[in-house]
C-alpha cells in the first residue's frame, strides 16, 4: 500500500457504563450500553471500512463495548488492548496512533471522553457534509463514533491533518 492512499481512523467512544462500587477502570457496561454497543457495531459494519487494527483501552467498559460491537463485523481485525488509551488526552492518543505500523490503513480506536471527542476536533482540519454540525450539536455521547481520513504515514498524523467524513451517535 502506498502512503499516499487515504487512511481512515474511526474514533469510537465506549457505550454507557454502569456505576457500581468499583474503580473507574473496572466499571462495566450498563444494560443500555450493551444494547447501544451492538447497534454501534452494526452501524460501523455498515460503513464497509475493512479495519486492519483496533486499538482498545484496557478498561472493562471499552473491552465490553468492543466485544459486543465486533460481533457485527464481517471480519475481526487484529485487536491491541492499549493501556495508554485509558484516560488519554488527545495528544497522548495522537502519540499512540503515530506508532501504528504503516501496513495498517484503517484503524478503529475505542476509548473515552473527553479524549476521543477532543481528538476528533483537533485532527479535523476540514470536514464533509453535516458531520461537524452533528458532532457539535450532539457532542460525543456514549457509543458514538467519528470517521476521519488523512494522507501520509501514521507518523505524520498531527492536529489539522485529517478530514471529518462522518459522525454517528445512538438516539437518546
Amino acid at each position: 500500500m502506498s502512503v499516499a492512499e487515504p487512511r481512515r481512523i474511526v474514533l469510537f467512544r465506549h457505550a454507557k457504563a454502569d456505576w457500581p462500587q468499583v474503580t473507574d477502570h473496572e466499571r462495566p457496561l450498563a444494560e443500555r450500553g450493551r444494547m447501544d454497543a451492538a447497534v454501534a457495531g452494526r452501524k460501523l459494519a455498515d460503513t464497509h471500512i475493512p479495519f486492519d487494527l483496533a486499538l482498545c483501552s484496557t478498561s472493562v467498559r471499552t473491552r465490553e463495548t468492543w466485544k459486543l460491537a465486533v460481533q457485527e463485523f464481517p471480519h475481526r481485525p487484529k485487536t491491541v488492548y492499549e493501556e495508554r488509551v485509558y484516560e488519554a488526552s488527545p495528544g497522548e492518543l495522537i502519540a499512540v496512533l503515530n506508532e501504528t505500523p504503516d501496513d495498517a490503513q484503517n484503524v478503529l480506536l475505542i476509548g473515552h471522553n473527553p479524549g476521543v471527542q477532543g481528538l476528533a476536533e483537533i485532527l479535523a482540519g476540514s470536514a464533509e457534509g453535516d458531520a461537524p454540525e452533528r458532532l457539535g450539536r450532539r457532542g460525543f455521547p456514549a457509543a458514538a463514533f467519528a470517521v476521519l481520513t488523512f494522507e501520509g504515514s501514521w507518523k505524520s498524523l498531527e492536529p489539522g491533518t485529517a478530514t471529518l467524513r462522518d459522525y454517528w451517535a445512538p438516539s437518546e
